[in-house]
């Protein structure tokens, strides 16, 4: 790898953290502005500070990325571009988003500035970043769970800059697909408020009772990332920026990581592999600055396991290296960084002062030297006025001081000289950045309707208790096993019946499309929400499979299903509907995921009904079942008991009596219980809710919000469940029967409060 090929990317929280990047070494920072970012409760910069921010990184030779990464409300969008505008003008190098309809906004706003995709966009593979590039982002944050091997993929098939991460916190989720803060605290990490519950002590249950090793409770606490040992392999698969989390951190750790990073990125590109060697004594100052419970390779080398997770309990005390801290604020912190620059100053008797400065050159005059008439001024007295750079981000380097006569020259004079020379130079830094906006053509859509797609009167509401079926109403269901499969077969009010991926073998998705035909329903195949290596594998092999059942449409919840099913010759012409994963907080992300070819869409789990009117309706709408709050690359059944999956686990080991998957929990300090579904095939664990969505008693709420059809997903309700659900949903929705909750304890989740 050639030198000057790789960024090393610092977190900043606050100017002071942006201004400790830069002088400990970092390439570019990632900055929060007052809005939109993924970090709500940093010391985030309001504009005329992160004006300046901008202004002081690129004097320094430092990119500045501000981070848009959260999902974005329909009547926020309005403020979206003038919040942008003048960042944009000023020369701001990228944005990072999440929200799709962010992305397709910025790139019609302000097609020549750089978009990032965040890893809350949960891109797992080449396929995900091809689209991204096809849309004009310039670069894709890779999601942490990714393997070294996965990364060359990317880099190979898709010319498109990688950016990942290596050093500091890891989720236990896969960033973007988190909602466990937002559903039990209504802190949302989707709109950067994040609570951390996963740091909080559980117990493992199955049937036999509690399961944790060893009796360890913090069994989602993740170990900080480090991987200085492993920067070769990770900047040889393709990665092109180095990402430093820690947003949340003081400027003092900012500098210390940025500045060891930068030390061992200068040392491989220097030296290559044969003279990349890390010092205990550096792998000690990342952990006096800040140690979680230990530091892990994390994912690149491995899939998941145990050893990545604090699971003890933080120490109360530590003690401090107070000299490393004090090195750290002296060098770094509390010292200004100043640019090195080049001068000349010619000073002869009888002619105009002349200043010169290079890099980039300016040329400046000021008055003529008078003539001394009692002491001339010397070489040494012009050169020491000249080096009083303070207050100014340069400091001479070489300065050439060429003096003629016996001159007089007013040290005023001299000052103003400087001064205004400085001044040009910051200007002639600065100006190349600028840029001059054009007002959008159109707007992205209204943002307020005047009448929203459907709208429930008093006397609609009569009519719908009346008997009347809601207009254009249906009911989907989406069921994980055989028993619940043929139990919605038999009810007249289903009208799709939605199968998951790994629920049933691919041999019997012909016959069980053919069954749903036969009994006037559609049949849809839900894919995984985590298309990795192990399911792209999977429906290759059967892709034959796939089309002879001829499904209905396919219900896909990540990006690189979208580009892969339509290169798959059995899906190629089947309807594409997009799930909750894949989030339409507002009318441009809809539109974003329309022109991808998904023709129905799912509303996002964690809008108010308020809020879901502003969107242009005829989505489907989860109204019942236990809603997923995680989904994790790491394994709650695999840490207390080992892989099912490895050769002699046997399948007696993870299923229950009923040939299901055998039910694992999370039980909390409060004593609830989360459910937890392992997916062995694609290797991945979901964790849920632990009451489920119930939204009878709503139905005004949901008429307004104007869904084309109503889901119920199953987890691991019995048949008689279900058709008590289904019964109690087509008399309450389908024929306006006042009906009582089907089951006894339940959440609204956040059809009534939403998230900030």
């Amino acid at each position: 790898m050639k030198k000057g090929k790789v960024e090393v990317l610092a977190p900043a929280g606050s100017f002071d953290s942006m201004k400790a990047a830069v002088s400990a070494g970092a390439d570019a920072v990632y900055i929060g502005g007052s809005r939109f970012g993924a970090r709500a409760y940093a010391d985030n910069l309001d504009q005329d500070r992160m004006l300046e921010a901008i202004d002081y990184a690129h004097i320094h030779g430092v990119s500045i990325y501000m981070t848009v990464n959260t999902l974005v409300k329909e009547r926020e969008f309005e403020d979206l571009y003038d919040y942008l505008l003048p960042y944009y003008e000023r020369g701001l190098d990228a944005v990072i988003v999440q929200d799709f309809g962010v992305l397709r906004a910025v790139r019609r706003w302000f097609p020549d500035l750089h978009v990032h995709a965040s890893t809350q966009m949960t891109i797992t593979g080449a396929d995900g970043a091809a689209v991204l590039k096809e849309l004009g982002a310039s670069r894709v944050v890779t999601a942490r769970e990714l393997s070294l091997k996965e990364l060359q993929e990317i880099h190979r098939q898709v010319d498109i800059e990688i950016e990942s991460f290596v050093h500091g916190a890891l989720c236990y989720c896969y960033s973007g697909q988190c909602l466990l803060s937002s559903l039990i605290g209504g802190r949302s990490g989707n709109r950067g408020r994040c609570a951390q519950p996963c740091r909080l002590p559980y117990e493992i249950r199955n049937g036999e009772g509690r399961q944790n090793p060893g009796g360890q409770k913090y069994v989602m606490s993740m170990k900080d990332l480090c991987m200085l040992d492993i920067l070769p392999d990770i900047l040889e698969s393709g990665v092109f920026s180095l990402k430093i989390e820690g947003r949340m951190k003081s400027p003092r750790y900012t500098a210390g990581v940025v500045s060891i990073y930068r030390k061992y990125t200068d040392l491989y590109l220097d030296q290559g592999r044969e003279g990349y060697h890390v010092s205990e004594q550096d792998r000690k100052v990342l952990l006096d600055l800040f140690d979680r419970g230990g530091q892990t390779e994390g994912y690149y080398r491995r899939h998941n396991g145990p050893d990545m997770l604090v699971m003890k309990e933080k120490p109360a005390f530590r003690q401090t290296n107070q000299e490393l801290f004090d090195h750290l604020d002296r060098t770094y912190v509390e010292t200004e960084k100043k640019e090195k620059i080049s001068g000349r100053l010619t000073v002869t008797e009888g002619q105009p002062v002349k200043l010169e400065l290079w890099n980039p050159a300016v040329t400046l005059t000021g008055p003529a030297a008078e003539t001394a008439r009692n002491q001339p001024v010397s070489r040494e007295q012009l050169e020491k006025q000249m080096r009083r750079t303070g207050g100014t981000p340069f400091e001479f380097e070489e300065l050439d001081i060429r003096l003629e006569g016996s001159v007089f020259l007013p040290l005023q004079a001299l000052n103003e000289l400087r001064r205004e020379g400085l001044k040009q130079m910051e200007q002639a830094i600065l100006e190349p950045f600028r840029r001059k906006a054009i007002p959008p053509v159109e707007p992205a859509y209204q943002v307020h309707p005047a009448e929203p797609a459907y709208q429930a009167s008093p006397e609609s509401m009569d009519s719908f208790r009346g008997e009347a079926r809601m207009p254009g109403l249906s009911l989907h269901v989406l069921v994980c096993n055989r028993p619940q499969f043929y139990r919605a077969l038999e009810e007249r009010d289903v009208a799709e019946i939605q199968i998951e991926s790994d629920g049933f073998g691919p041999g019997e998705w012909e016959q069980l499309a053919g069954q749903c035909r036969q009994a006037g329903k559609a049949c849809v195949l839900a894919m995984p929400v985590i298309y990795r290596r192990e399911a792209a594998d999977f429906f290759r092999k059967h892709e034959e499979a796939l089309e002879r059942a001829g499904f209905d449409g396919i219900l896909v919840r990540s990006l690189e299903e979208v580009r892969a099913l339509r290169n798959f010759s059995g899906t190629a012409e089947t309807p594409l509907y997009g799930d909750h994963s894949l989030y339409q907080f507002n009318r441009e992300a809809g539109a974003f995921l329309r022109e991808r070819g998904i023709s129905r869409l799912t509303y996002p789990l964690e809008l108010n009904g308020r809020e879901l009117e502003d969107l242009e309706g005829g989505s489907e709408l989860v109204a019942y079942g236990y809603l997923p709050v995680m989904v994790t690359a790491q394994c709650i059944r695999s840490c207390a008991a080992g892989c099912a999956a490895k050769p002699g686990a046997g399948k007696k080991k993870n299923t229950d009596g009923n040939g299901n998957p055998e039910l694992w929990r999370l039980r909390d300090r409060t004593g609830k219980e989360l459910p937890v579904k392992n997916h062995c095939v694609f290797c991945y664990n979901t964790i849920y809710n632990p009451t489920p969505l119930s939204l009878i008693g709503m139905e005004e709420a949901v008429m307004r919000a104007a869904p084309s059809a109503l889901r119920l997903q199953f987890l691991y309700e019995k048949p008689d469940e279900v058709s008590a659900v289904i019964r109690a949903y087509g008399d309450s929705f389908l024929r306006g029967r006042k009906t009582a909750s089907p089951v006894k304890e339940y959440t609204r989740g956040h059809m009534k409060r939403g998230v900030e």
